[in-house]
């Protein structure tokens, strides 16, 4: 029998094959309850006529930053508050990522998608943290692909979360490594991740567009991270047309004056264009 198709489900909405392209978008950092709200807002007005269903997404704390002395954001007692009184508000789910196993738990309590971040996705405690607190709350969880790792090892932290009894379980692509100061994006291995089994059907795959043009290192003598935001749209493209379920883009009204990121995020006003450009790919793919 051919493979069933396998959902991630997060909130009221569904990830996977046969489903609309989902939008996983927001500011890298959440500099405030007002600007996520703001952000939140517009990007859920883009996404509405355009039959693509949103997801906020912020982090309440970067823990990985390239210096000691970057801004993390609000912290997580703030932050989740924050994070849950905009998806109350706006009406939509919300996503954060978690660093440490002892953030599964408020997390899950307050977010619909956990994010598991690249550099800890084969952290064993992070993730079945993670997939203990998503079963108990009927959660999703969402693991970022190394850039340290091949798409076929991938299948460890799937195993990882399915054996906490987590059901909900989506991985994304962010690039990788190549070289110093360098991420490629591998469409061959994209389609590989899409190949991975759980439960009897193929994982649903999300695309980081924005993360994917990072340029590590590259910025201000090593003190941030350098990237080419100016590219992500053409990944975006690129990827809806590879056929992932999901895109995740990081976007602020000025990426100049924000407190991550700064490089790579996508200016709010260009989302418009990205967002119809995607849609067209994905709806000319679809079968009418």
């Amino acid at each position: 029998m051919p493979d069933q198709p396998r959902l991630c489900s997060v909130a009221n909405l569904r990830i996977g094959p046969s489903h609309p392209l989902v939008i996983i978008a927001g500011p890298c950092v959440l500099e405030s309850y007002e600007l996520g709200i703001a952000i939140g807002t517009r990007l859920k007005a883009l996404c509405q006529p355009l039959g693509l269903p949103y997801i906020f997404k912020a982090s309440f704390d970067k823990a990985n930053r390239s210096s000691i002395d970057s801004p993390r954001g609000p912290g997580m007692t703030q932050g989740l508050e924050w994070l849950a009184r905009i998806g109350r508000e706006l009406g939509v789910p919300v996503t954060t990522d978690i660093h440490e196993h002892t953030q599964a738990e408020p997390a899950a309590k307050h977010v619909d998608l956990i994010q598991i971040p690249a550099f800890l996705c084969r952290q064993t405690d992070l993730l079945v943290a993670a997939g203990r607190a998503a079963a108990a709350h009927h959660r999703a969880v969402n693991v970022k692909k190394g850039q340290f790792i091949s798409p076929d090892e991938m299948r460890g932290p799937v195993k990882k979360l399915a054996q906490t009894g987590c059901t909900n379980i989506m991985l994304t692509e962010r690039g990788t490594f190549f070289g110093y100061g360098r991420l490629v994006n591998d469409f061959l291995g994209v389609a590989e991740l899409m190949e991975h089994q759980h439960q009897g059907g193929p994982v649903p795959v999300c695309f980081d567009c924005t993360h994917s043009t990072q340029q590590p290192g590259k910025g201000e003598g090593g003190k941030v991270t350098g990237g080419r935001a100016d590219l992500a749209p053409m990944l975006a493209r690129a990827a809806t047309a590879a056929g992932v379920h999901a895109l995740f883009i990081e976007c602020h009204p000025d990426p100049k004056s924000a407190l991550s990121d700064a490089a790579t995020m996508i200016k709010l006003e260009d989302m418009p264009a990205v967002l119809r450009d995607v849609a067209a790919i994905r709806s000319a793919l679809t079968p009418h």
